[in-house]
């Protein structure tokens, strides 16, 4: 099962395409990130490219609701939206690479939260760095809240080898034990099992060790407060149609938002959040 050429979108940083990342238009999910030859992010050998189930894998983006929602679907309708190109693909002064994805409210939209909204979702990429813009723009007259997330899934060579820095001292919600709350006690968290945790209010910038290769990268975020570490492990992904049944020890999701508390934006008002991923040298 592959995606359809016609709904990808490629950033291609040089000829020879070793620094690349791939774009589906569906969702305006980013599917992949190669650096320098080097697959960074881990997309499911079972995902599906129907243009209506979200993708499994990459960077989903999730707007405007983060997990369960009463309104629509998990996540909300970001994902699984049709995006515009808004800007194709072309290098600026500096020589980064860059594109502009955009959603605007339609019917599909309206049916289920019914609101005016832009999203304009721009990506730079640089020899080392990729990084993703989310501005969201209140274009009607009423308030409205949301919360957004970037659901980021990493490759790893070994999901108990990958550490995430950053998140000691820190409350979490726990979804795995029922959403409780706990206190984070280690430097390094580690996954050694079902992992679905929400850490509130987390520094600018987290160290992911154990990616693909044996590398390291550096996720650095602004005005996305929050970050989910999630893995499935093995009862989970076996409950999964889209995920295979081996696949959960070579990901691991790190995943930048604003989901602790939900964002109030007023009439033409806008909101503007991102990430910056960087691989360092091992």
């Amino acid at each position: 099962k592959m995606a359809a050429v016609k709904d990808l979108v490629i950033l291609a940083l040089d000829k020879d395409h070793k620094t690349t990342v791939t774009v589906h238009l569906h969702g305006a999910t980013v599917l992949a990130w190669k650096t320098q030859g080097k697959e960074l992010l881990f997309v499911s050998e079972r995902a599906v490219y129907d243009n209506k189930k979200a993708i499994r894998g990459g960077v989903p983006l999730v707007f405007p609701n983060f997990g369960p929602w009463e309104l629509g679907p998990q996540h909300g309708f970001a994902r699984i939206s049709r995006w515009k190109l808004e800007k194709a693909p072309e290098k600026d002064a500096s020589g980064t690479m860059t594109a502009v994805f955009t959603l605007t409210d339609n019917k599909e939209t309206r049916k289920m939260w019914d609101y005016k909204f832009k999203l304009t979702y721009t990506l730079h990429l640089t020899e080392k760095t990729f990084k993703t813009t989310l501005k969201v723009d209140n274009t009607g007259d009423k308030d409205f809240t949301f919360t957004t997330l970037l659901h980021t899934y990493f490759r790893v060579d070994d999901v108990t080898k990958a550490t995430v820095s950053g998140l000691k001292g820190l409350e979490y919600v726990d979804k795995v034990r029922g959403d409780a709350k706990f206190a984070e006690d280690r430097d390094l968290v580690t996954v050694a099992g079902e992992v679905d945790r929400m850490y509130a209010g987390t520094p600018t910038s987290h160290f992911i060790t154990g990616t693909i290769g044996g590398s390291k990268i550096l996720l650095e975020k602004s005005n996305l407060p929050d970050t989910v570490v999630w893995n499935p492990w093995v009862d989970k992904a076996k409950a999964m149609g889209d995920f295979g049944d081996d696949e959960y020890p070579s990901m691991l999701c790190v995943e930048a938002g604003h989901v602790a508390t939900p964002l109030l934006l007023g009439a033409g008002q806008s909101f503007t959040g991102s990430q910056t991923l960087t691989l360092l040298d091992e």
